[in-house]
């Protein structure tokens, strides 16, 4: 079983809440795990990855295990945390623009607000954020 995180709006087109557990057959990986989510939530085909090309979308991340998993080859498998349910694998819808009073990407902020509102509390983590280059 996998655990899935959706943001806001994802969970508002699929009829959710809080997180979407997964059953998965063979090696859990990345594009196992969307193609198993679009499966069971058909409204989210095309909001997660592109149905052409099955690239992820571009304001699109993918965490687990406090890893930024959205630039990794979408055949990785998933840490055994992840696979074994007990750590959730997290889609982050990003937001683009801007920096923050301290010179941070306000996207950062914004992603890890809504990964933080949707754990939770004792799941709670400091998800490793790359700094955007200046």
């Amino acid at each position: 079983m996998i655990r899935v995180v959706l943001p806001a709006h994802l969970k508002v087109l699929a009829n959710v809440a809080r997180e979407v557990q997964l059953e998965l057959t063979g090696t859990a990986t990345p594009e196992a795990v969307i193609d198993a989510l679009e499966a069971a939530y058909p409204a989210l085909r095309g909001t997660i990855r592109d149905p052409a090309t099955k690239r992820r979308r571009p304001f699109v991340r993918f965490y687990a295990c406090d890893l930024d998993l959205s630039h990794e080859p979408i055949d990785l498998p998933l840490p055994e945390a992840v696979a074994s349910g007990v750590e959730p694998f997290i889609v982050i819808g990003a937001m683009a623009g801007g920096r923050a009073a301290c010179g941070r990407p306000l996207a950062a902020y914004a992603a890890y607000a809504s990964l933080s509102a949707h754990l939770v509390p004792t799941e709670r983590r400091r998800v490793r954020l790359r700094r955007a280059t200046r």
